[in-house]
């Protein structure tokens, strides 16, 4: 059984974060890992409050959450466009799914990924009523938290074969787009996998829920995050060529924009 990974790539000042709660990966049961990246699991009992600040993945989850000014809840949470930023103070609990980049469309097949893109809505509005935050929330242990997870999700991937073939396709190009660096243009690849742009855009939109360009430039800064937090001595000209960015001042600006400061003060 393949671990969940275990980069921060997303997570704004992980170190401050990892020592404030408890955050665990968790993998799911069998039939739901080619959709399902990872479950996370976080757990907080805080003096003084904290702010924690996401870059979003290009992907969806599914979030079921106590606070102590109120009871659990569980939310569907499509691809964030923005900077995410959560205060955590007292006592408080997340279980959360993280979906491959495509990977939630086989369990709303007759919604595109569009329809959760930006917004944070009710469990209710993707599955109907439901007791599964309840189910995720109340138990102590960790291992029976992901029962919970693998019981409500496994039924719902109810997707006939043309919805799972496209997802696998969504899901694949996505990925390649993360892990190979020669990936420069949206052009250049989709005519490498035998595809129109425009047959690679409507893909990416009903599975995926945002544009291939837009895929690709968050995983260039999220690369460009992970280099600043570990390398203190990062050559932005030569990263910048590197992520396929036409100069080092067109990197910072993705950054700067992204997060809200430049790389080098992020770094610092």
């Amino acid at each position: 059984m393949a671990a969940p990974r275990r980069d921060t790539r997303g997570i704004v000042d992980a170190p401050g974060l990892f020592t404030r709660v408890r955050f665990r990966r968790r993998t799911p049961a069998e039939p739901l890992r080619p959709y399902v990246e990872h479950y996370w699991l976080i757990d907080w009992d805080l003096s003084e409050s904290y702010a924690t600040h996401v870059v979003p993945h290009p992907c969806v989850n599914l979030v079921f959450q106590r606070y102590a000014d109120r009871p659990g809840f569980g939310e569907v949470a499509g691809v964030g466009l923005e900077l995410f930023e959560q205060k955590l103070a007292g006592r408080g609990r997340v279980c959360g799914v993280q979906f491959r980049p495509g990977g939630f469309r086989p369990f709303t097949p007759e919604r595109p990924a569009t329809d959760w893109t930006d917004r944070r809505l009710p469990l209710a509005a993707a599955f109907g009523p439901t007791d599964a935050a309840a189910a995720a929330l109340e138990p102590d242990g960790e291992d029976a938290r992901v029962a919970a997870l693998d019981a409500f999700l496994t039924p719902l991937l109810r997707a006939g074969p043309g919805t799972l073939a496209r997802a696998e396709l969504a899901m694949g190009l996505a990925d390649r787009i993360r892990t190979d660096r020669t990936i420069r243009r949206v052009a250049d690849f989709a005519r490498a996998e035998g595809l129109s742009v425009r047959a690679l855009q409507r893909l990416f939109a009903g599975y995926v829920g945002v544009s291939p360009k837009w895929v690709l430039l968050r995983y260039r800064v999220h690369e460009a995050l992970e280099r600043a937090a570990s390398d203190a001595e990062v050559d932005w000209a030569a990263l910048a060529a590197e992520l396929g960015y036409s100069d080092q001042a067109h990197l910072v600006r993705d950054v700067t924009a992204t997060v809200g400061v430049p790389p080098t003060a992020y770094a610092r």
